[in-house]
């Protein structure tokens, strides 16, 4: 077969014979390829390297920042401020003392700042596809034209033969052609913690899972243990790895709903902002009836633009939400990307995975059957601490001395220790052999003084095909020959006569069964009878139905050690011991965090690569699900088609044995059904569906590089609970950033209409100038604004549905709000403008006539002191609220407050913004028009109190 005809599925490997691989791919398992052949399918097939599509380069990255609306048409501002200051120095028309181009020069370094903000926040490199590539080996052993060689890994072709040994990592995808005792960590491809024991004699079904194929290995996985000779079958981009590099590189990112919200404002803002210069520009025209003040009416338009453009809120929202992920890494969750912050608050859907998210990661018994009892075992974690129950009756052990001696079993077929550690109990070894010594050690049987009692002088290791193994020990009594009695210890004396040694063996319940032909009893033995064989599988399929682990127990007294090899003739006769189920048992705070969930509104949902009892049993007890509620499994999720999985997503609570290509179709079919999807992952193989859902949630402590580079948030203690508070403090930035929104346009709208109202009633020249607007923008509406931004959660945050991420920033009353405070705020200062406009132009007024611009300048800005004070609450009045609850709010307003003060009294800063000296009496009118707006909006909040209504 030629190179040209070399198969191209990719999922059918592990269906076939290894003669039928190698026939296929024209390969000999002895001999490899030949020089000849290597060189055509490498230019066929190319380097075994993943492919990195271009994305967008720094430049275009900076360059789309100011493709904003609302900085375009600052730029505009600023461009035509400029040609007018260029023709007043050249005419020498410029005010005495003037400086030309101040306002285009602030406006434009305005526009700059926020580019750079836009382009810092945006312009981390996605390194997802680097830390992928690293997981590729540098050096592979491969047979070629007959020889032994070691080839860079980028050489590989389908059809060579690899050699495998432990510690190697896989560099391609391929076919076992024969292994022994070969063991291989597939957790960063698959997510399953434990090593896969590889066979290569299998054939498998074709629908068989990613993580159920052992007959054939994946690039970028790691042999643990054992040899292996390999057919490659795929390389590069068609590895699963490879896969997982290209479903990462097809998903687009989508804005966030703060930044849909942005653009939707910016869009409302600078069109209200042109319409309002049209009418501006054209009743002037109209009025004076012709363009003889055409210069004065560009300086009002000017001023106007500058006004509607909020310039202070890129720089607060960036602020709001930098506070925001302090906040949450206190709570051991670190945000990577900023607008996460404030997208979590959204979040309709949490799917998240079983182990180490839910659960503890860590395998507890739950429940031992001995003696035609069952009983129930207490206790967290792998402390040797907690009660035997049964009915739910604690009980002593000396009522049922079966269990010490099944926990005898239990320490002595292990190969685990526990130990503690900082104040910890943690495992050393295989976690099910942990629980195991957990178990015995709420017996009270400890490893260390049993390993003496009884020490191992043989086995039979366990394996894939016997699933069990076994331990001889030396019975030390009887070896040194002390009198039966005195040397034997209670929990085993019924175990043996006079034999001098004891065989213990663990392992598949129905195998371990089948070789027992003796029951044990109290502290006797009897025959096992087809009745008690028949209540134990019964018990033992009972226990595997809540998603127990259940492993079965036997012993065997010995007379001589059995010789190596014998297993199979030794392991008979055996007396069984009882039955063992464990669990990797659920946080106990994952339960509260559900219901809160669900009190909030949010769907939590279940992804796992475990068995569906196990998935089931986990999320009834934790409330994800209902008894009766559908489960879908990867097989079922596979047939069905992206319509069906679009209809069946919300009736599902439960995915079991699911593969990486499915966590991201479920993403997909819920964000088609308007979900908003936060998923978590901490393997290769999740890194696409991270990258896909609204909020990407990687583990910090199991997650691999990959998942953490495609995520946007990484859980630092692996705990659901901790995705829930983040959600909550998601939802506080939300809330406190349409705070400030309203407070920051609301000004912003009587900045315009007073501005816009100077020519049309008459009033010589323009109020604010642009350099004086850009101040209150940025200090008088910044810094309360950033003090808004902290303001405490309200009681009630979640215990209310989330609000759509598709709703308008405008909506729920927003919008309206910030139109009817900006009428309130305009007509306030239009009353002072047109009183201090007559005040400073009356027979005998000793100032400069110009006085009313500055007292204008300072009502408007004194009075959104008093509009931060009024907004920290929709509903308490200013007098019910603690004043120091937000002690940042009272510090910006003072500190605000003498800064304005100082453009006006010190004399370089009134030079510098063009304000004049105010008189205590004109200082005086200003603070008390504005008042005004305070007593406005404490009137409205007793208005809607009486009315009945919730404020927004």
């Amino acid at each position: 077969m030629s190179a040209n005809s070399l198969p191209e599925g990719a999922a059918v490997w592990h269906s076939l014979e290894v003669d039928k691989a190698l026939d296929l791919l024209d390969s000999n398992a002895d001999s490899g390829l030949t020089p000849q052949e290597i060189q055509q399918r490498l230019q066929k097939y190319g380097p075994n390297e993943l492919e990195e599509i271009a994305g967008r380069s720094t430049w275009e990255i900076l360059l789309d920042q100011f493709k904003n609306i609302m900085l375009l048409m600052l730029i505009g501002v600023a461009l035509i401020s400029g040609l007018i200051d260029l023709w007043g120095w050249r005419t020498g028309t410029l005010k005495p003392g003037e400086v030309p181009f101040k306002d285009t020069i602030a406006i434009l370094a305005i526009v700059i700042l926020n580019g750079i903000l836009g382009y810092v926040q945006e312009s981390r490199a996605e390194k997802a596809l680097a830390a992928l590539k690293k997981m590729t080996s540098p050096l592979v052993r491969v047979i070629r034209d007959t020889r032994l060689v070691e080839i860079a890994a980028k050489e590989l072709v389908p059809g060579d033969v690899m050699l495998l040994e432990a510690g190697m990592q896989i560099a391609a995808d391929g076919r076992l052609i024969e292994q022994s005792n070969l063991q291989i960590r597939e957790s960063a491809l698959t997510g399953e913690a434990e090593a896969v024991n590889k066979q290569a004699s299998l054939k498998l079904p074709e629908e068989t899972s990613l993580g159920d194929r052992l007959n054939v290995v994946f690039q970028g996985t790691e042999v643990v243990q054992g040899r292996g000779k390999v057919l490659v079958t795929n390389t590069g981009m068609t590895t699963e790895l490879g896969k997982i590099a290209a479903m990462l590189q097809a998903v687009e990112s989508e804005p966030t709903p703060l930044q849909q919200r942005m653009t939707q404002l910016g869009n409302v803002l600078v069109t209200g902002s042109l319409i309002l210069v049209a009418i501006v520009v054209i009743g002037g025209v109209i009025k004076d009836g012709g363009f003889k003040n055409i210069q004065e009416l560009l300086e009002v338009s000017l001023s106007m633009a500058v006004a509607v453009v909020p310039e202070g809120l890129p720089a607060v929202i960036t602020v709001t939400l930098a506070l925001g992920t302090q906040r949450m890494v206190r709570q051991n969750a670190l945000i990577r990307k900023l607008p996460a912050v404030e997208t979590l608050g959204s979040v309709t859907t949490i799917c998240s995975d079983k182990t180490g998210t839910l659960t503890q990661n860590k395998m507890v018994v739950q429940s031992v059957s001995t003696n035609n009892k069952t009983f129930r075992v207490t206790g967290e974690g792998y402390a040797p601490t907690g009660d035997f129950q049964l009915d739910g009756q604690k009980i002593s052990l000396e009522e049922s001395p079966e269990i010490p001696a099944l926990s005898v079993a239990c320490t002595i077929c292990n190969d685990s220790v526990l130990q503690k550690e900082q104040g910890e109990w943690a495992i050393l070894g295989d976690p099910t052999e942990g629980a195991l010594l957990t178990l015995a050690g709420k017996a009270g049987i400890e490893k260390d003084q049993w390993n003496s009692k009884l020490p191992r002088v043989a086995e039979f290791p366990f394996s894939s095909e016997r699933k069990r193994m076994s331990v001889i020990t030396q019975v030390e009594g009887v070896a040194t020959g002390e009198a039966f009695s005195r040397g034997i210890d209670p929990a085993i004396a019924g175990f043996l006569q006079s034999e001098p040694y004891l065989m213990f063996t663990k392992g598949s319940p129905e195998l371990t069964l089948a070789r027992s032909t003796q029951i044990h009893l109290g502290n006797d033995t009897g025959t096992l009878t087809e009745a008690q064989r028949q209540q134990i599988l019964a018990e033992n399929d009972k226990m595997a139905s809540k998603g127990l682990r259940v492993l079965g127990f036997a012993y065997k007294p010995l007379v001589e050690i059995p010789p190596e090899g014998s297993d199979e003739t030794s392991e008979q006769d055996l007396v069984w011991l009882g039955l063992v189920g464990m669990l990797d048992a659920p946080r106990p705070e994952v339960r509260a965090s559900v219901q809160e969930c669900r009190d909030a509104g949010i769907r939590p949902i279940m992804i796992t690569g475990d068995h569906q009892l196990t998935a089931r049993a986990i999320a009834t007890d934790l409330g994800i699900a209902q008894e009766g509620d559908r489960l879908l499994t990867g097989q079922e999720l596979q047939r069905m088609t992206d319509q069906e999985l679009e209809q069946n997503v919300d009736l599902v609570s439960i995915y079991a044995r699911v593969s990486p290509e499915h966590k991201l179709r479920i993403v997909q079919a819920l964000q088609r059904r308007g979900r908003f999807v936060a998923m978590t992952g901490d393997g290769v193989n999740d890194a696409p569906a991270l990258k896909q859902a609204d909020i990407g949630i990687a583990m910090g402590i199991t997650g691999t590089d990959v998942s953490k580079e495609a995520s946007d948030m990484v859980l630092l203690d692996d705990n659901f609970a901790t995705i829930v508070s983040a959600t909550k403090e998601g939802r506080v930035v939300y809330t406190n950033i349409r705070r400030f929104i309203k407070y920051i346009l609301g000004s912003n709208i009587g900045e315009v209409l007073t501005i816009a109202a100077a020519p049309l009633i008459g009033l010589g020249g323009v109020p604010l100038t642009p350099l004086q607007i850009l101040w209150m923008n940025l200090v008088t509406d910044g810094l309360p604004a950033l003090a808004l931004a902290v303001e405490p959660p309200e009681p009630d945050v979640m215990q209310r549905p989330p609000f759509s991420p598709r709703e308008s920033i405008f909506a729920r009353g927003l919008g309206s709000y910030m139109i009817r405070i900006g009428i309130i705020f305009a007509i306030i200062s239009i009353a002072l403008m047109w009183w201090a406009y007559q005040h400073t132009h009356a027979a005998g007024y000793q100032g400069d006539p110009e006085t009313w611009k500055t007292m204008v300048f300072t009502t408007l800005c004194i009075a959104q002191m008093g509009h931060a004070i009024a907004i920290r609450s929709n509903n308490r009045l200013t007098i019910e609220m603690n004043p120091f609850s937000n002690i940042f709010v009272l510090a910006a307003v003072v500190v605000t407050t003498i800064l304005q003060l100082m453009l006006v009294y010190v004399p370089p800063l009134r030079d510098f913004f063009g304000t004049h000296y105010l008189t205590l009496e004109e200082l005086g009118v200003c603070i008390g028009f504005s008042a005004l707006m305070f007593v406005w909006i404490e009137a409205e909040k007793i208005f809607l109190r009486i009315m009945g209504k919730k404020a927004v």
